[in-house]
């Protein structure tokens, strides 16, 4: 094949939407002038009639396979979103917010398995020097990491082959090339090649990798969709320069659960686990204030006590304003419909200010109770007695539903020193000496959060737990 029989391809650096010719604006994403011309990976190689020899690997038996080894990081809660630490061979991309901390925490990593194990950490955006610094400032192991500034995805690989570590460590995937590949760093085709050859690296020898990532101002991991479909494993990390915390929660996972979170906090020489992450979150609660309550949510396996607030303030403008911090926006315009509805309280008239305390952002539904009690304490300017946890999904029609895993909310609860818990209407197996006061609607809810409380009482049952 002659050089001119090879036609370029038009991709587009959003979403590697492929055209044929230029085009303004994106058929997929509806971006605009995002098409960049891209000669086709392998165009250029010989397609000449001369034999090549294939050699490719041999079919394996499953229970000839390994038995699921895998890597402790000696962090606990990164342990704990990958399932128990990290597999051999597998690749994971971790991405979040520039300054949320994403190097620190893999320098952090990287000096954990370090401490018994070689570790290659390769960077694009930093020299030995300053990695050296941060190393300093976070006052980890650096006589155990191997630190390659290079953007060359070969020098990598060739590195690697010499020293064999364990871990890879790639800082960023935006920034290094593959010297195989057309365009520049950042390119949608050189984060996928450059992705897919650290891919077959990881495969072949068995060493881990993870790859830092950008993202897009929309929060979005930057480059290709097909970037988080080669990789094994995406972690995004949460929180902003203004808070302590730092939450890590992974969006796919081939060897665990999707649903477990770590909790860190920030602090002058690194991050720092939070293993109690429910304490932490209400510790700081002001007693006594109206629009204010504790939720009891579920992220994976852990029960999580957060605190809800909302604020209803009146206005003049013609559509108040419905405003979500770490909440759904949908599910709170849902449950306002379903307050004015049910309830006949006058919101429209007052714009309503939703927040979750500590920077976390929960989707879960059984915050709804917990949110539908902040609007009314804040509507009223009624506090919620400070012993007093809820949790529940609220229907349109204003009942209240089952949530999972109830007994595990109410032993939490207890444990950190609440009394009360409204819950659906349902027994619920408890040891804890809570008093579980079962509700079926919204109204039942209200009624019982400002009512006097009763004996205390054990709750207990041998379903739904």
């Amino acid at each position: 094949m002659s050089p001119r029989s090879v036609r370029p391809v038009f991709v587009c650096q959003r979403c590697s939407f492929e055209a044929a010719r230029w085009q303004g604006q994106c058929p997929r994403c509806a971006e605009w002038n995002t098409l960049v011309e891209t000669v086709p990976v392998g165009a250029r190689a010989n397609s000449s009639n001369h034999s090549v020899e294939t050699r490719g690997p041999r079919a394996a038996q499953l229970g000839a396979t390994a038995n699921g080894e895998r890597y402790r990081t000696s962090i606990g809660e990164f342990d704990r979103v990958l399932g128990g630490g990290l597999v051999p061979g597998s690749v994971a991309l971790l991405a979040g917010d520039p300054g949320v901390g994403k190097s620190t925490l893999i320098l952090q990593v990287a000096a954990g398995i370090g401490s018994t194990d070689p570790v290659l950490y390769a960077t694009a955006e930093e020299s030995v020097s300053q990695v050296d610094q941060r190393a300093r400032r976070v006052t980890v192991a650096r006589d155990d990491l191997l630190v390659l500034p290079t953007e060359s995805v070969e020098a990598i690989i060739d590195e690697a082959n010499l020293r064999q570590p364990r871990l890879i460590v790639v800082d960023s995937i935006q920034t290094v090339t593959l010297g195989s590949v057309d365009g520049g760093a950042g390119s949608v085709v050189q984060v996928r090649e450059s992705a897919l050859a650290l891919t077959r690296y990881a495969k072949e020898t068995g060493t881990a990798v993870i790859l830092i990532g950008h993202v897009t101002k929309d929060g979005n991991v930057a480059g290709p969709r097909t970037l988080e479909h080669i990789v094994d494993v995406v972690l995004q990390m949460e929180g902003d320069r203004q808070n302590a915390w730092r939450i890590l929660r992974a969006a796919k996972n081939r060897f665990g659960a999707t649903d477990e979170i770590g909790v860190f906090a920030m602090e002058d020489h690194g991050l720092v686990e939070v293993p109690n992450p429910s304490a932490a979150f209400i510790a700081e609660r002001a007693r006594g204030a109206d629009g204010s309550v504790i939720g009891v949510a579920l992220e994976g396996s852990r029960p999580l006590l957060v605190e809800v607030q909302a604020l209803t303030a009146p206005t003049t403008l013609t559509m108040p304003r419905r405003t979500a911090n770490g909440l759904d926006i949908n599910r709170v315009h849902l449950l306002i419909a379903v307050l004015q509805r049910r309830l006949g309280l006058a919101l429209g008239t007052h714009d309503v200010f939703a927040n979750v305390i500590g920077g976390s952002r929960i989707v879960e539904p059984a915050l709804d109770l917990a949110l539908a009690l902040a609007i009314v304490s804040s509507h009223r300017a009624e506090p919620i007695p400070p012993d007093l946890a809820v949790f529940g999904e609220i229907g349109l029609n204003g009942e209240v539903r089952g949530v999972p895993r109830a007994g595990q909310r109410v032993v939490e609860a207890g444990r950190l020193g609440f009394r009360r818990v409204i819950a659906a209407g349902r027994t619920i197996r408890s040891a804890a000496e809570v008093e579980v006061i079962a509700v079926h609607s919204v109204r039942e809810a209200i009624e019982a959060a400002w009512s006097r409380p009763s004996p205390m009482r054990r709750v207990t049952a041998t379903s739904h737990g």
